[in-house]
């Protein structure tokens, strides 16, 4: 990567004119407003955004994570990369306990090295603490009560990474698996049949997030406000949103951001059939088809995951959902940054910062991709 780079960029919260980026070995070192770009930067004309954090996603060129191939972890990372995605928390399914371990050891083996385009910062364990109604496109028969020993187990095998586990609250055995790792992993709400009242009492617990709200878990009713009426009232949990305009409704989309500022991280919930042709595929021991729409459904039509990648998130809540880009950004770094506790390097252009940059041109489309300081081509 050129050293600097000079243009308009999201910086503190506003779009900022004339600010000249300076990069030394991976990181920012500086930035400051220059009226004229200097001789050797590398001139802007498009924005400048800080490389965008997916915490919850399964795969993308023909690849899944639970495949359990280093080849595989390898290609979901550089195709999500060069979508704009520079740091991501790899996603697992409900699985038998062997292929969960083989996804969990490849996975952290591989996020050593630095060659990987994604940085994986994290392994989101989406199951199997999940309830068998609500377990959508996900293998019903390895769903199954919660178990501390597979969890100690599984966090010993990637302790340098951070840890989401998604569990329903109703199933057996999660509020001890969350008062026990509560502190060393979080946990996510979802793909669960509980009311109001048993989500509040797992936020009491320890859980602090919801995956992909309004999808797999109970809805929002006047006299019963479900799961998603404890996520919207709560003042501190997080949620994860899917803004593909099919999971949620663009009108929706709008509502729950402006009801949960600063709380809402937008996600992919990308399956391997990301970026590829409309067509049959699998997610673990199940088939879906993907639409010329782009949607991935199994063949009773239940949702299975998305084609999504976070530069079409961004560009959907923008152009969909209505919002300024200046509320969108943060939802596609800062936020998904602090909940996988790297807000100190990640989510920002700032001095200290992994030189994590993304070029996004006026149709919200991306240009150029930086991942610490180095240009995806």
């Amino acid at each position: 990567m050129t050293d600097r780079l000079w243009g308009r960029a999201f910086i503190g919260g506003a779009i900022r004119e004339r600010m000249l980026i300076t990069v030394e070995d991976s990181q920012i070192a500086e930035i400051r407003e220059v009226v004229q770009a200097p001789s050797d930067a590398l001139v802007v004309h498009d924005l400048i955004v800080p490389g965008f954090i997916d915490i919850h996603v399964h795969g993308g060129d023909g690849a899944d994570f639970m495949d359990g191939a280093e080849e595989a972890v390898a290609r979901v990372s550089s195709f999500h990369a060069r979508n704009g995605t520079t740091a991501l928390a790899a996603t697992t399914l409900s699985a038998s306990r062997a292929d969960i371990r083989n996804a969990v050891t490849t996975i952290a083996r591989v996020s050593h090295s630095s060659r990987q385009a994604a940085e994986i910062c994290a392994i989101h364990l989406e199951g199997p603490y999940i309830s068998a109604k609500r377990a959508g496109a996900q293998s019903v028969e390895c769903v199954r009560p919660a178990d501390i020993q597979e969890i100690g187990a599984l966090v010993n095998e990637a302790s340098h990474l951070r840890w989401i586990i998604t569990v329903a609250p109703e199933i057996e055995g999660v509020r001890a698996l969350i008062e026990h790792f509560r502190g060393r992993v979080i946990f996510s709400i979802g793909h669960t049949a509980a009311d109001y009242g048993d989500a509040v009492a797992a936020l009491e617990w320890g859980a602090t997030q919801f995956t992909h709200l309004f999808n797999a878990m109970t809805g929002m009713h006047h006299r019963e406000p479900g799961v998603v009426g404890a996520a919207l009232v709560s003042t501190a949990a997080t949620a994860e949103l899917i803004a593909d305009g099919i999971h949620v409704h663009p009108a929706v989309l709008r509502v729950a951001t402006l009801a949960m500022p600063s709380r809402i991280a937008l996600i992919t919930d990308a399956v391997r059939a990301a970026g590829m042709p409309a067509g049959d595929y699998k997610l673990y021991d199940q088939k879906f088809s993907v639409s010329e729409s782009g949607g991935a459904r199994l063949a009773d039509g239940t949702l299975a995951g998305s084609t999504l990648t976070m530069q079409r998130a961004v560009q959907n809540m923008v152009e969909l959902a209505g919002l300024p880009i200046e509320m969108v950004i943060p939802m596609a770094t800062e936020v998904p940054a602090r909940i996988l506790g790297i807000a100190d390097r990640k989510g920002r252009i700032a001095a200290g910062y992994d030189a994590d940059l993304v070029v996004l041109t006026p149709k919200f489309e991306v240009a150029r991709v930086f991942v610490r300081g180095r240009e995806l081509r």
